[in-house]
């Protein structure tokens, strides 16, 4: 096989492969109930990003604003395979025991959050995650 046809044929695969592994990410803002943001960083940094991986989500980043949401907001970003697989992520995750564990035993003191935020994304072709 000469180059000439080579190069598209490596383009059409590398277009395949890159489509098989597409990814969404899911923007997600957690709103507190007042004086609980740390404990719901207490339970994302021990316990709740380890869970997500078990169930197939990726983390990206967590933040926290710098304007008056500072105190009791927290924004992150997870990727998934696809909009679907997020979907079966999320149940396995709130079904799991020890998530269901986790959950009681740091809300012993009170509920920790009080709304949830979530927008799936796809990153456009200049990003810097394709």
């Amino acid at each position: 096989m000469r180059c000439s046809t080579i190069a598209p044929l490596f383009a059409m695969l590398i277009g395949t492969m890159t489509m098989a592994h597409a990814e969404v990410y899911e923007l997600r803002t957690y709103t507190t109930a007042p004086g609980r943001l740390e404990a719901l960083n207490a339970r994302f940094r021990n316990h709740t990003r380890r869970l997500f991986e078990k169930h197939g989500m990726k983390n990206i980043g967590y933040w926290v604003p710098l304007d008056e949401r500072k105190s009791n907001t927290l924004i992150y970003i997870l990727s998934h395979r696809s909009q679907q697989a997020a979907g079966a992520s999320w149940d396995a995750f709130r079904k799991d025991p020890e998530w269901q564990k986790v959950r009681k035993e740091s809300e012993a003191d009170g509920k920790i959050v009080d709304k949830v935020e979530s927008v799936f994304l796809e990153a456009v072709d200049y990003s810097a995650l394709k």
